[in-house]
């Protein structure tokens, strides 16, 4: 079992420096302007999976490092470039965890090349699971899936929402109630496979930030899928059905466990927005002048910059441990993958807010690009579990109780 350690080895610090370069060099000069167009920004995902950032084999590298912080640190550098890009270029990762996750080999080699495409026509691929009454409460999901005997296929019918890169993907994950009566223990993740009927995604969704990735309602409608496209297969899922039909209980832990081990990556992503935020802020304070003095002279000034790189350093060290403890299978007994996710989404919040406020009226111009990590940033405390559902996981993980 790797030993944790704060000094990177080599490997991670050339991954660090590499997509750092790929951020500030491609990522950051174009985007202002797929911000403004909020459009996919496609030459920049090519450009991705040319260099080798874009692709199965860059995410397989990183889940491999037995420290587990390869794919944080990549996030992080991504996401200083530009969180709307990073999204677009990391978006794929979610239906590929998903794949990934409770396929079966086979499933793996079928699927996942299809969600990539290829460096001269690169596709992307959604993870469908939100729903517009089912967003935190995952028991309540309405989308049905019902199994055709006759056909050996599934017809899937229901409503997705807040999909990224939905209706323009290739391959699309959707999760699916096969026994409402079951809650939770009753659901399947199934693949709809390209050019699929009764897949539609009437209209792409206009949003406060994370303009240049895609995300729209999905809605499904008769969707007909062949019974290999069920992941993990029908007698995987018969088995687990049954064990929940007898009262069998899955371990709380492992339950969590799963919700939890995405979490630290997000919050990566959301401390790469807070320290591009913070070190234009600190750049900005030595070089404005007020009154015959930079602003950072100012006591007011130089506090507000030291309790930014603060906290900022503070939930990286939260995002590391979580990281490591999931590569390292260790239990999440406090809920340390939700404490990551939470304690940098709302750093990412405060970060921002504060360069906005130090740039005073320039920070409120699109001429400096603080206003628009401002509008990224708020994400982070709503997707992936929001600020409040992440406080329960760890209230519930504490108490030992169902705290409601």
């Amino acid at each position: 079992m790797a030993e944790f350690s704060l000094d990177l080895n080599e490997e991670q610090r050339d991954l660090r420096d590499w997509v750092h370069g790929f951020a500030a060099e491609v990522v950051r000069p174009a985007a202002a302007e797929w911000d403004a167009r909020e459009e996919t920004p496609w030459p920049v995902i090519q450009e991705a999976a040319k260099v080798g950032l874009y692709g199965f084999e860059f995410l397989a590298t990183c889940w491999a490092d037995p420290t587990g912080l390869s794919l944080p640190i990549a996030s992080e550098e991504l996401f200083w470039g530009d969180a709307g890009i990073g999204l677009s270029i990391f978006g794929t990762a979610l239906a590929v965890a998903g794949i990934y996750g409770a396929g079966t080999p086979d499933q793996l080699v079928e699927w996942v090349p299809q969600c990539f495409g290829d460096v001269d026509s690169p596709a992307v691929a959604a993870f469908c699971t939100t729903e517009p009454e089912a967003g935190s409460d995952v028991g309540s999901m309405r989308t049905r899936a019902v199994y055709d005997q006759a056909t050996d296929e599934w017809v899937l019918n229901g409503q997705k929402a807040y999909a990224t890169n939905g209706g323009i993907a290739g391959v699309h994950v959707v999760t699916a109630s096969v026994e409402p009566e079951l809650g939770s223990r009753g659901q399947a993740a199934f693949v709809v496979p390209p050019g699929t009927p009764g897949l539609n995604a009437t209209r792409k969704l206009r949003k406060l930030g994370l303009r240049a990735s895609h995300t729209a309602d999905v809605f499904l409608d008769d969707v007909r899928v062949p019974g290999r496209c069920l992941l993990g297969g029908k007698d995987a899922l018969d088995e687990r059905l049954a064990r929940a039909r007898s009262g069998q209980r899955a371990s709380g832990q492992a339950a969590m466990r799963t919700f939890e081990l995405s979490r630290p990556t997000v919050g990566a992503q959301a401390l790469g927005v807070a320290r591009a935020a913070y070190e234009y802020a600190l750049d900005y304070a030595k070089d404005r002048v007020q009154f015959g003095r930079p602003i950072i002279a100012n006591q007011a000034v130089a506090f507000a910059l030291a309790d930014m790189k603060m906290e900022i350093d503070a939930a990286r060290l939260l995002v590391w441990r979580a990281s490591w403890m999931g590569r390292n299978n260790r239990p999440f007994t406090a809920g340390e993958g939700s404490m990551s996710k939470l304690k940098a989404g709302e750093v990412a919040v405060s970060v921002t807010d504060k360069a906005v406020q130090l740039l005073g009226g320039a920070g409120f111009l699109r001429d400096h690009p603080v206003e628009r990590w401002y509008r990224d940033a708020k994400i982070y405390t709503i997707f992936e579990g929001t600020s409040e559902i992440q406080r329960l996981v760890i209230s519930r993980a504490i108490s030992g109780m169902q705290i409601r």
